[in-house]
Parts: structure tokens; sequence; C-alpha cells
């Protein structure tokens, strides 16, 4: 007589693991170091990223001549502790980041899912007005914003939740509009069901999936944008760092002292990485249960 052996099924996260590549791997831990360091970036920086020492200005890393112990990644132009002002820039860019991408999803995803319940007219006002942000480069869009209303945080994160919210459109209006003809949406509209508790109740818990992915996906274009437009010194603005205004300031002494630049571009580099993979990730899980059902 043979016994059936009762092994315990594998957790979802050795699921995760397991089902994964080398560089999904890889991009997996890359992101959680960066969210761990944006996270506990106060409380690890050794310095205050503002405070001032031109006594110590354009200190190398450890490793090569001047280094102090008290600077291991150096010092900026005045002097200011490049580790410190990294580990502030990443979490200013990610925090700018997220709440933009939070931006562009509830914007887009509640104009997307007007046009495809309501259908007609409000439907083609909505979709001219994605074509139209499509058709035009979003960084003239943003440049122009920004030259018109300033450079705050308040007015980073609206310029940066514009930036995608016409994917997220588009993508809900699609879904919404194939779902519409689905027999439990017959069922509800017989049953006296309003348009508004189909669209909430009905509709909206049968597309977050690919909400969630595009949200991912836009995350690493929405920090490219913000690094670019503070590469242009239209982020926001000094002493308070961002990754693309350290580099937008640090490019005038990359000759003489190119850790300035260096640090944040690499951390601009594994970030963008790490949500694009994951994202990648992400699409394909959902395609093949998607496909699945």
């Amino acid at each position: 007589m043979t016994m059936a052996l009762n092994t315990p099924a594998p957790s979802a996260l050795h699921r995760l693991w397991t089902g994964t590549n080398v560089i999904q791997k890889v991009a997996f831990a890359v992101g959680l170091a960066l969210l761990l360091m944006a996270f506990l970036g106060p409380l690890i920086a050794p310095h205050d990223p503002n405070a001032q020492s031109l006594l110590s200005r354009l200190r190398p890393p450890i490793g090569f001549d001047r280094a102090k112990v008290a600077y291991p990644l150096g010092t900026d132009e005045l002097g200011r502790d490049v580790l410190s002002r990294s580990l502030h820039g990443l979490r200013l860019t990610l925090m700018l980041a997220i709440l933009g991408a939070l931006l562009g999803l509830l914007v887009g995803g509640l104009l997307g899912l007007l046009a495809g319940v309501v259908g007609g007219r409000t439907d083609a006002a909505i979709m001219s007005a994605v074509d139209t942000q499509i058709a035009v480069p979003f960084t003239l869009i943003a440049l122009f914003t920004l030259a018109i209303f300033g450079s705050s945080l308040q007015v980073m994160v609206i310029v940066l939740g514009l930036a995608g919210w016409e994917q997220y459109a588009r993508i809900v209006r699609g879904d919404v509009r194939r779902l519409m003809h689905l027999p439990f949406i017959e069922a509800a509209r017989a049953a006296g069901a309003s348009p508004r508790r189909i669209a909430f109740t009905h509709l909206l818990p049968n597309i977050v999936s690919p909400l969630v992915v595009q949200f991912t996906l836009s995350l690493s274009n929405i920090v490219l944008l913000e690094s670019t437009l503070s590469f242009l010194g239209l982020g926001v603005q000094p002493p308070t760092a961002t990754l693309g205004s350290m580099v937008g300031i640090g490019r005038d002494y990359m000759p003489t002292a190119p850790w300035i630049v260096i640090v944040p571009a690499a951390l601009i580099v594994l970030l963008t990485f790490a949500v694009q993979v994951v994202g990648d990730w992400l699409r394909d899980s959902v395609d093949v249960r998607l496909r699945a059902r």
C-alpha cells in the first residue's frame, strides 16, 4: 500500500520567486531596495541635504584623494553631501511619480468609465480629448504649464498626473464597451440598476487588473518626465533636491566632479529599470490570466 504524502502548498511568495527569470528577480530586488532607501532616507542620511560647507566643496567619494569618511559619496559644488541629497531626491522623485500616476489613474479612469457607460456625444468628446493629448507632445504642454503657473510641488503633481491620463481613459473605455454587452450587465439593467451602480459595482471591479498594470508602467515614464523637467530647471526649485535637478546642476561639473551626476543618474536608471521590468511582468501575468478565463 502506498501512502500519499501531504506536502504543504507553496506560498505566494515562493510561487512569485520561482515563476520569474533572473532579470525579473534582479528588478524586484532593486525596486525593493530603492523603496526602502526612499522610505528610510531621512533616517539613514548622514547629513542635512541642504547643509552647506564651502570648505568641503567638491570632495570626491571614498577611495579618491581628498576624500573624507564623513562624505562617502562626495560633496557637490556647495559642499552638500551627495549621499544625503540623493536619498532625499529619490524620496521626492518617487513621491511625485506615485502621486502623479494616481492622479492620472483617477482622471483617466473616471473619464474612460463615463465615456464607456454613457456613450454618444460624451464618448466622442472624451475620445477627441484623448486623441488631442496623444497628438501633442506632452513635454511642450508641461513646459507651457510650468512657465505660467510655476513649479511648486502641487503644480508638479498636476502636470505629472496629466502626463498619462489618456492611456487610462482608453483602457477603461475599451474594457467597459466590451463588458457592457455581457449577460451580467444586461441582467443588472433588467433589474433596474442605475448607470452609476452598474459602473462602480459591476464594471469597475472587472477592470482593476489592467489599471494596476498601466499604473506600474506609467511610473517609469513619469520618473523620466520629472527628471527631464528638473534637468531643464522647470521642476521643484532649489535647494530642494530631486534626482533630475541634481543631474541638471551637476552637469557643469562633469569634467572635475562627475560623482555629482553619476550618483543621481544611476538611481534614475535603476528606478526606471525596476519599474519597467516589474510592469512588464505584471502585464504578462494579467494577460495569461485573462486568456485562461
